[in-house]
């Protein structure tokens, strides 16, 4: 089964804040969707966190590698584009879009053989896991209310992340961690990012600690970018002191980025996002990885439908697991597909079983967010 095209599809007209100090506008395109056809007729679909105009550019160079090879090999093929354009820059865009490409030669390969990603991944150790509603921080008032509608579609657990937290003083952080707990009571789960990949972060080593102590103080899961993405030193040291565990990864690419990190126990969890750090061959890797050195792996998820459904794949076949992120609200996620994403009860996603990623594109939908 050979590849005979791919459809570049950037995503428009639903992107969410955020939290970008330069603002926010839906139009934005953040996400571009890859659909790569086969000369037998099978199509997978994968997810790309960066530009239609950069994945455009990466498709440029990548097609005369790609054309007419084979579309049931995902680590080979997409190992064979990285190994081949190492001179355009490992990482950054060349392989976000290696990243959507990998998604979806996986999800043609299960297709292929009629069985779900996760079982070709190695087996299923979970047919359900936890989804955490992905939200930013605001004012109390309106964090209190957007944590009643998260909590009132069926979430258990909710990461709140970015501005306002962490932008004026440490007496208004509490009052936001303070709000949140209240609201929500004690049975939900509470995350924290602090965003600390925007850029010029004002905030060192002191501050993080600091902070972290006040976040136990509310039963805080995890404390997320807390330091810059390439202070690896600070984080060693925040990891080692911090009473809450310390997690960050997603602005890394490439399984070698990720193994100082975890060899030196820099965080207790590791957050790859498979849409931009080579897909689902280099995130299994990485998790893989991380298990054998007993630090937590959660995939960081701020993406599209396709992007949740690989991370659900991924997390059936990882032996342990706990959360996946699921931002919301979100069209890209919530109106893609022929059948939408269910919280049960309990408050967990069940993790799809068809052939593939398990989910399908519903094409009608999709022409009101294709630019």
């Amino acid at each position: 089964m050979k590849i005979v095209k791919v459809n570049v599809i950037p995503l428009v007209g639903a992107t969410v804040d955020g939290g970008w100090p330069q603002g926010h506008e839906k139009k934005e395109n953040l996400h571009t969707l890859l659909e790569v056809l086969t000369d037998e007729g099978l199509t997978g679909v994968g997810s790309v966190f960066t530009s239609g105009a950069l994945t455009e550019g990466a498709m440029g160079l990548l097609w005369p590698l790609l054309k007419n090879e084979s579309a049931v090999e995902p680590e080979r093929v997409t190992e064979k584009l990285r190994q081949s354009t190492f001179w355009q820059g490992r990482g950054g865009a060349v392989e976000h879009a290696i990243s959507g490409l990998d998604i979806a030669l996986w999800d043609i390969m299960g297709k292929a053989c009629g069985q779900p990603v996760s079982r070709l991944l190695g087996g299923n150790y979970r047919d359900r896991i936890k989804p955490y509603g992905s939200i930013l921080f605001d004012e109390p008032d309106v964090l209190r209310t957007r944590l009643q509608d998260v909590v009132a579609r069926g979430f258990k657990a909710i990461k709140m992340g970015w501005r306002p937290f962490g932008r004026r003083d440490r007496k208004f952080d509490e009052l936001l961690i303070r709000t949140a707990r209240d609201t929500v009571g004690p049975e939900i789960d509470l995350m924290v990012d602090a965003g600390g990949s925007e850029q010029f972060w004002p905030h060192g080593l002191n501050w993080a600690r600091e902070t972290a102590k006040m976040l136990a103080d509310f039963n805080i899961v995890w404390f997320e970018e807390a330091l810059p993405p390439d202070d690896i030193e600070g984080y060693v040291e925040l990891t080692r002191q911090s009473p809450v565990p310390i997690s960050t990864g997603e602005v890394l690419t490439r399984r070698q980025s990720f193994i100082p990190w975890i060899e030196r126990r820099a965080v207790d969890i590791i957050q790859p996002d498979c849409t931009k750090n080579g897909g689902l061959s280099e995130s299994r890797r990485i998790a893989w990885y991380a298990f054998d050195h007993n630090v937590q792996m959660v995939s960081h998820g701020w993406n599209t439908a396709i992007g949740v459904a690989a991370d659900l794949q991924l997390a059936a076949a990882m032996p342990v697991a706990r959360y996946v992120e699921y931002l919301t609200p979100c069209e890209y996620i919530e109106d893609l597909t022929t059948t939408p994403f269910e919280i049960d009860a309990e408050g967990y996603l069940k993790i799809p079983t068809k052939p593939g990623l398990g989910i399908e594109l519903d094409h009608d939908k999709l022409k009101k967010y294709a630019l």
